[in-house]
């Protein structure tokens, strides 16, 4: 499985590199990572059908991860990747309209990777 994160955020590559070190070592896992929206497009249009799953912080400077989900949805309709957003403010409002957006789940930071872990069984 190839998950692509999306997060501004420098450090979240080192983070998630180390939390799916045995994964990424046995080849179960890929990991790409890009540090914004506009970004992630291009990656998404240079490797189409490739990514099976879409993690992305909300709160980005450009694009945020809600415009990224719009566009993700609207460009890629066969195979659509699975989209779970990642935001420090889980509030109710923003949890309807990422799910309304077509999010498939909404991740409270910081991220519980057991938890991450045992919703990537279920996209696989």
């Amino acid at each position: 499985m190839t998950i692509l994160v999306v997060d501004d955020e420098m450090d979240i590559k080192l983070l998630f590199e180390q939390r799916f070190r045995r994964e990424l070592r046995s080849g179960e896992l890929n990991l790409a990572f890009c540090y914004s929206g506009e970004q992630a497009l291009t990656y998404l249009a240079e490797h189409p059908s490739q990514t099976q799953l879409v993690l992305s912080d909300i709160n980005m400077p450009g694009m945020s991860g809600l415009e990224l989900l719009r566009h993700i949805r609207e460009q890629y309709q066969t195979p659509p990747p699975a989209v779970m957003m990642l935001t420090a403010y889980s509030d109710e409002q923003t949890r309807q309209q990422a799910l309304t957006l077509g999010a498939d789940d909404l991740l409270s930071k910081p991220v519980d990777f057991p938890a991450l872990k045992a919703k990537l069984k279920n996209v696989a």
